[in-house]
């Protein structure tokens, strides 16, 4: 399924069926673990932290990874992202621009990943701070550990959208 509306009447982009975007606030512990997962990441555009949970317990985690490793590079695509540029809607084309062509950079993708190095096969849910849904390729990568449940932020739709003017990309951190 390429976009699914929820009850709360927000689009996503992409959400299989049968999986579901669930909201939380910062107090939440697995929340604020995928914040400061968040914090780590290189990704100067949208760093995102995401926290695997299984029977009440973090069994894995990880933030966002930029592709690009020159900070002088990192800094031209975030003034300067093609796909930005040319308005591609968020989760497509990422093969357009050499900062955003790794799928695989994703904090959710790369929790699930180190999970299946280890031989687990089974998760429950997933936390994300510093996104408003996941790509096709990070729920498959989830579907592959029974994971149909991802919390996000409350009010994410807007804070980590770009296209949203509520968004607050650029001062995720501050407070």
């Amino acid at each position: 399924m390429k976009t699914q509306e929820t009850s709360n009447k927000v689009i996503y982009p992409y959400l299989p069926n049968g999986c579901n975007f669930l909201y939380t606030d910062e107090s939440n512990s697995f929340m604020f673990e995928a914040k400061k997962m968040a914090m780590l990441s290189n990704e100067k555009q949208q760093p995102t932290g995401a926290v695997v949970v299984c029977d009440g317990k973090i069994i894995s985690k990880a933030s966002s990874h930029n592709p690009l490793s020159n900070s002088i590079l990192i800094n031209l695509h975030k003034k300067f992202c093609i796909r930005h540029m040319l308005h591609i809607p968020t989760g497509e084309k990422y093969w357009m621009c050499p900062g955003c062509a790794n799928k695989k950079s994703h904090a959710e993708y790369k929790a699930i990943e180190k999970l299946l190095k280890t031989g687990n096969t089974i998760a429950e849910s997933v936390y994300l701070w510093g996104h408003w849904w996941c790509c096709d390729v990070c729920w498959g990568n989830m579907l592959k550990l029974g994971i149909h449940d991802v919390y996000l932020l409350e009010g994410s739709h807007e804070l980590f959208n770009p296209r949203h003017p509520k968004n607050i990309i650029g001062h995720q951190f501050d407070n």
